[in-house]
């Protein structure tokens, strides 16, 4: 899943400093995964039969899929990089996550596409707090 993400950063022509790339390669590679998967969940609970039960799931897949594809896109850029933003932006993700996921392990025993987001946003949120921890 990293591999297009770290032959990415191999190939970027200027130093990246002292982020581990590692972390940063699975940090983006999971954010996009989690983006897909929470998209795809929201438009599953959209079509069960309860679908009024699942309102708040929804709105919370949907925002945590806005703001891992977003912290995906700013994570790929390294032109003028602010360590403040990315560190912003990264805590803004782990915390839609771990929000999400929460959301999602309620419905997780009724809706199995609930139970696959939640285990990608705990994925995504452990790997954004890993980039955030290399970061110092």
């Amino acid at each position: 899943m990293t591999a297009p993400v770290k032959d990415m950063l191999d190939t970027y022509p200027l130093d990246l400093g002292r982020v581990d790339r590692e972390a940063l390669a699975r940090c983006i590679a999971e954010c996009f995964a989690c983006s897909q998967a929470c998209t795809a969940c929201a438009d599953a609970c959209l079509s069960e039969p309860a679908v009024a039960e699942l309102t708040k799931c929804i709105r919370t897949n949907l925002d945590c899929a806005d703001i891992c594809d977003t912290t995906g896109r700013v994570l790929s850029r390294h032109t003028g990089y602010d360590a403040n933003i990315s560190r912003a932006q990264i805590e803004a993700c782990a915390q839609a996550c771990a929000t999400c996921a929460d959301e999602c392990r309620t419905h997780a025993d009724q809706h199995a596409h609930c139970r696959v987001c939640a285990q990608a946003c705990r994925r995504c949120e452990e790997a954004c707090r890993e980039l955030l921890t290399s970061l110092g």
